[in-house]
């Protein structure tokens, strides 16, 4: 299970993150939604190292991870899909997927689960010769989410992961989710449709100016009138 105790993030003499508490159960689906600038995208880039915690703890299976550098962190199982694809333009499918590994040597297992990823996306095994910058939107989302996996994460965290895509391939992705969460891959989804966000998550937090605010079940947050109004487009 990832832990989140007291978390506390500052950009300068902004506070971005204000004594977060989170819990991401193993096999769960678990979201966080929040307007722009509430600190989604803070809290998974400090998970993973890439923005140093200014205090607080943050553990998965009871170790502690910050002050880790990035690729530890990773060795400890946890993958994000950066908001905005970043796939390596100029790299072929299976090249930027093959990066996802980098730091495995299980050669067999690489290959079955680069076998996986194929299955998961028809798409990018038609297309692994292509460059990835050649490819659509919705096939770049595929592949960053096909990259995280060939780490084979315990936690896969997701930033955004249905943006600027068409409703169509936004449905596609969230049956993907799913799918990848049945396979036993924990995930922390950070989504701003939330509709689909918590149609989809076991358990499902609020966040608003760094602080958590809500949580309950996906379920639960769909029929509070709080979440309605802001975050659904319903008047109460």
């Amino acid at each position: 299970m990832l832990s989140i105790r007291d978390l506390h993030v500052s950009y300068g003499g902004i506070k971005a993150l204000r004594g977060i508490d989170i819990d991401v159960p193993d096999g769960k689906i678990v979201t966080l939604i929040g307007a722009n600038g509430a600190g989604k995208s803070t809290l998974l880039r400090t998970i993973s190292g890439l923005v140093k915690a200014e205090s607080g703890s943050i553990q998965i299976d009871g170790k502690e991870l910050t002050g880790l550098k990035i690729d530890k962190i990773c060795q400890e199982g946890i993958a994000l899909v950066p908001e905005g694809r970043r796939v390596f333009t100029d790299l072929t499918v299976q090249e930027n997927l093959m990066i996802g590994a980098y730091l495995r040597n299980d050669k067999k297992a690489i290959q079955e689960d680069l076998a996986w990823v194929y299955e998961l996306f028809p798409r990018l095994k038609e297309r692994h010769w292509q460059y990835a910058g050649t490819l659509s939107g919705g096939e770049q989302q595929m592949l960053a989410v096909g990259r995280a996996l060939m780490s084979r994460p315990k936690i896969l965290m997701m930033d955004e992961p249905s943006l600027g895509l068409a409703p169509l391939i936004v449905q596609q992705i969230f049956a993907i989710i799913r799918e990848i969460n049945e396979k036993g891959v924990t995930i922390l989804l950070i989504e701003q449709n939330a509709n689909m966000a918590l149609k989809t998550a076991d358990t499902a937090y609020v966040i608003e100016t760094g602080s958590i605010v809500l949580k309950g079940t996906g379920a639960e947050l769909l029929e509070n009138d709080t979440v309605k109004e802001a975050y659904l487009g319903k008047k109460k």
